[in-house]
């Protein structure tokens, strides 16, 4: 496939996993010889609809340079107008049409004066001072982005002196707390779909060469004692740990990490706490060492319905028929638990050096979970992983999840914003030999 047609195909990737309906695809796509009967049957073997649109798009993008006019051919022979014109408008003009084709102007040859009409001509033109212009901002601005790049020019990139140790094998301990259903003395609703984030997550971390441990269904104390015995783990021989929590959310009052997670008992554990169990006073095999958390759970209870931006700004995709949130309304008290049983009850907490806490959404907001395809920032996380970590930074890599996060709109209307609070002090780059092997 055509280079112009793979990077279509990564701009709209949302708004194709999103609406696409890969089954009524298949055969047309087998007719126009675009894919063979074994790529049919992996595709359909992938799993729900969204991730069969994402291997098709996977698969496709492998493809001969046909390809994609074929695909948006089967588009229009679908009735899935909509999601051909999309790709459409951003597609290259096809090279070689008539209306396309380089139109050469006819050069004529002047004719040549003599050295005595040259020497009149001279004589009679007028000399003026010259003036300099005015320097516009823009051409200011074009100045020193030049100036930038001149001085930009012989050095070279020193990423690998920047980066964390990260070879180790196995990589590290990954724990991840997945509660879905909830007592009812609690009053939290069962979070249909978080399993399939959970499947979705044991796979990934596994493949990024880290020993997954998953853990369902805890209640606040059980919560507490899981983090406690990892941080009781010698460490020495691995070079990050990583910390996955599912479960629904609120917002509490903090002095470092906002948020907290609830037990399937319906008490929460603030995410200041949950940190604090691996910084490098309470988990020494741990100090230099990056940590990571990752927390899908609302923020609070508010519901953002964002804002207007122009068209060319944004890539609005609707969110499914079935999203849910996380959200539990905020606490007026600080916690609900004794900081005298916290290993970080003492005001003189060290600074959380290595530590990166990835929330899927802001701070007091909600955030959204399909309950059959699984939450959005999970979802997103998961192929972020899978198709850049074997370039990118894991920093770089949730900027793209937030891009593409804040591209989904729940119900028409509602929007979400995940973001990290980040003390890491070098890149981090996952081991990627294994990655996308399930």
């Amino acid at each position: 496939m055509e280079e112009g047609h793979k990077k279509i195909l990564q701009r709209y990737r949302i708004n194709i996993v999103t609406s696409l309906d890969p089954s009524s695809l298949y055969d047309l796509l087998l007719q126009k010889g675009v894919f063979t009967p074994d790529m049919i049957e992996k595709i359909k073997s992938s799993g729900p609809r969204r991730d069969q649109a994402r291997q098709l798009v996977r698969d496709l993008a492998t493809r001969g340079s046909r390809a994609f006019p074929l695909f948006l051919e089967c588009l229009q022979d679908s009735e899935q107008h909509s999601l051909a014109e999309l790709l459409q408008s951003g597609a290259p003009v096809v090279q070689g049409s008539v209306s396309n084709r380089l139109i050469h102007p006819v050069v004529r040859t002047l004719p040549v004066s003599t050295a005595v009409d040259f020497q009149k001509q001279i004589k009679t033109v007028p000399i003026y001072p010259i003036k300099t212009p005015t320097p516009s901002p823009d051409s200011e601005n074009l100045r020193a982005q030049t100036q930038v790049r001149t001085r930009m020019q012989g050095r070279t990139r020193r990423d690998s002196l920047q980066s964390y140790k990260m070879d180790a094998s196995p990589c590290g301990h990954c724990l991840i707390i997945n509660n879905v259903d909830f007592e009812p003395q609690s009053e939290l609703s069962n979070r249909t779909g978080s399993n399939i984030d959970c499947d979705r997550l044991e796979r990934r971390f596994q493949a990024l060469g880290f020993l997954v441990e998953v853990r369902t269904n805890l209640k606040q104390r059980r919560i507490k004692h899981e983090l406690s015995d990892l941080s009781k783990k010698d460490h020495s021989p691995y070079d990050c740990c990583v910390v996955i929590i599912l479960s629904h959310g609120t917002e509490v009052s903090h002095n470092r990490f906002p948020g907290a997670v609830y037990g399937v008992d319906g008490q929460y554990v603030p995410v200041q706490y949950i940190t604090n169990y691996l910084n490098g006073k309470h988990c020494p095999s741990l100090q230099g060492k990056p940590k990571l958390f990752f927390i899908q759970a609302c923020g609070g209870g508010e519901r953002d319905r964002g804002f207007e931006v122009p068209s060319d700004e944004a890539e609005p995709s609707s969110g499914g028929a079935d999203d849910q949130t996380d959200a539990i309304p905020a606490s007026s008290s600080s916690d609900s638990l004794s900081t005298s049983d916290e290993p970080d009850a003492g005001a003189t907490l060290p600074t959380p050096s290595d530590i990166l806490v990835s929330y899927s959404t802001f701070p007091g907001y909600v955030s959204w979970r399909d309950a059959q395809s699984g939450s959005w920032y999970i979802e997103t996380l998961d192929h972020i992983l899978e198709e850049n970590a074997a370039t990118d930074d894991l920093v770089t890599m949730l900027m793209m999840v937030n891009n593409e996060v804040s591209q989904n709109s729940a119900k028409g209307i509602y929007k979400q914003m995940p973001g990290s609070f980040n003390f890491l002090r070098k890149l981090l780059y996952f081991q990627t030999s294994t990655v996308g092997q399930n």
